[in-house]
């Protein structure tokens, strides 16, 4: 770029203003959240070792019963494990939180601030004097933070509460224009100072719809907001006749940075929680990493065990080097373009073959 447009960027003296080349200011992320499982991590960054966005708005929607919140608390935990000088501020809205919670999921409650807002103007109030604050430290004073709003369905307005407390039942018809106003002020401000926020939600069934459909509540607000929109389903998982966890369907409903519409599926042990490695083997299988001998699968070595051997023995076959596969393997399933290339290139040679056979005929 010349000098001259770069002079004019500079007289601007506007911190949202940026050479693209130097770098987009809040619209780039460093750094990532790891999630607690390998697959969640790559279908949220397209890396195993990634996870969610540190500067991003992350929506984790489903019914009752679904795991928002233990994938929250999983954040959480992960988060002040990386940022041992970190916290996280903690909307609570369904008051379902407790202490005894965070100690057994591991949570240095300590580094959890915790608030309980009964409206979305309280809950916008409060989150933008905490990054108002939080922006008024110089860059490298900043310790890191994390914000969790659980959940946002739970929210109600002044007028509501208002209204209630008049015996009155009238529907705030203005909540929904709300929660878009409350995250165009926030969504900005999060980014310019690299604070990520994971927001749960609840979904409904779309009524009228000629296929069954659900949606997010609270109108669509959250839904321009979010870099990444997830969707949770589960079912129950068996050992035998007994239940011994849930397995968790997370359905990429939006992304901006990896393939939309992409499923994956975890496992939550009611015992020993998140199953970290849980769907490595059906990706290494599909990359050609591992394969399918009948009802066993081969290794790279040349053994051949069964599945359930690996998924209890995980941290065994899932060696540093398998990993390293596994990831590039997961670059290619879910980031943009991982493999537009070879479908073209693919493309490119059946043109080029079919019009080679043109002019033989055409010779003939």
């Amino acid at each position: 770029m010349t000098d001259f447009f770069r002079n004019i960027v500079k007289e601007l003296k506007d911190e949202y203003t940026n050479v693209a080349a130097d770098g987009l200011g809040s619209s780039e992320f460093s750094d990532t959240i790891d999630t607690g499982s390998y697959i969640f991590n790559a279908a949220l960054s397209g890396s195993i070792f990634g996870g969610a966005p540190n500067n991003k708005v992350l929506a984790l929607a489903g019914e009752s019963a679904t795991g928002k919140t233990f994938f929250a608390l999983g954040m959480v935990r992960r988060f002040l494990s990386d940022n041992p000088t970190g916290a996280v501020f903690y909307f609570d809205t369904e008051a379902a939180v407790t202490k005894s919670m965070m100690d057994d999921r591991g949570i240095d409650s300590q580094r959890v601030i915790v608030s309980e807002p009964d409206t979305i103007q309280r809950f916008r109030h409060t989150a933008l004097q905490i990054l108002e604050r939080y922006a008024e430290a110089p860059e490298d004073e900043r310790p890191p933070m994390l914000m969790v709003l659980d959940s946002l369905g739970q929210l109600s307005t002044t007028k509501e509460v208002e209204d209630t407390a008049e015996g009155k039942e009238t529907r705030d018809m203005t909540k929904a224009q709300l929660i878009k106003a409350t995250f165009r002020v926030l969504n900005l401000k999060l980014a310019k100072v690299n604070v990520p926020m994971v927001i749960t939600n609840h979904v409904y069934d779309v009524i009228g719809s000629y296929v069954p459909m659900k949606e997010m509540g609270g109108g669509s607000g959250l839904k321009y907001t979010a870099s990444q929109i997830v969707f949770l389903s589960k079912k129950k998982d068996r050992d035998g006749k007994d239940v011994v966890g849930n397995i968790i369907r997370c359905r990429m409903i939006k992304s901006r940075f990896t393939k939309e519409n992409k499923d994956v599926e975890v496992k939550l042990h009611y015992e020993r929680g998140l199953d970290r490695y849980y769907g490595l083997v059906e990706l290494a299988e599909k990359y050609g990493i591992f394969k399918k001998v009948s009802t066993r699968i081969e290794l790279p070595d040349g053994k051949k065990v069964f599945g359930k051997t690996i998924n209890d023995n995980p941290e065994e076959y899932f060696t540093e080097e398998i990993l390293q596969q596994l990831d590039e393997a997961a670059a290619k399933e879910f980031q943009y373009g991982q493999d537009g290339d070879e479908d073209v290139n693919a493309m490119m040679d059946v043109i080029e073959a079919e019009e080679e056979q043109e002019l033989e005929d055409e010779q003939v």
